[in-house]
């Protein structure tokens, strides 16, 4: 997962790096049903070989139901973090009481460091 040729690598899918005790996975663009399968995949992999995974989604500008559906379903098999959401984000976490599930954060750094 540390190529730009993976197959992680395409799509909504920014770079994927290890950091402190966890896994940075950047995504960007919008994500729907039609374009969140490079995600799930990278996500999925990082949750399987990291007790921690961070989501950086500062370049996420839309995420629908089945976006947040994925990082529920990953917040039950890793400790995930979302670092620096967007204001279309943190709406849609709010409106759908996610906000108190996820642990948000305002930077990736945060993320890393906090609890």
């Amino acid at each position: 997962m540390t190529g730009a040729g993976d197959a992680y690598h395409q799509g909504v899918v920014g770079d994927s790096y290890p950091a402190g005790a966890g896994w940075v996975v950047a995504a960007h663009g919008e994500l729907d049903q039609d374009t969140l399968a490079p995600l799930e995949e990278a996500l999925a992999t990082a949750a399987d070989r990291h007790g921690l995974v961070v989501l950086d989604a500062g370049s996420i500008t839309f995420g629908d139901s089945s976006f947040l559906n994925l990082l529920l379903r990953l917040h039950h098999l890793t400790t995930l973090r979302i670092a620096a959401p967007g204001e279309q984000l943190r709406r849609l976490f709010a409106l759908t009481g996610a906000d108190t599930v996820l642990s948000l954060h305002p930077s990736v750094e945060d993320a890393l460091g906090g609890p």
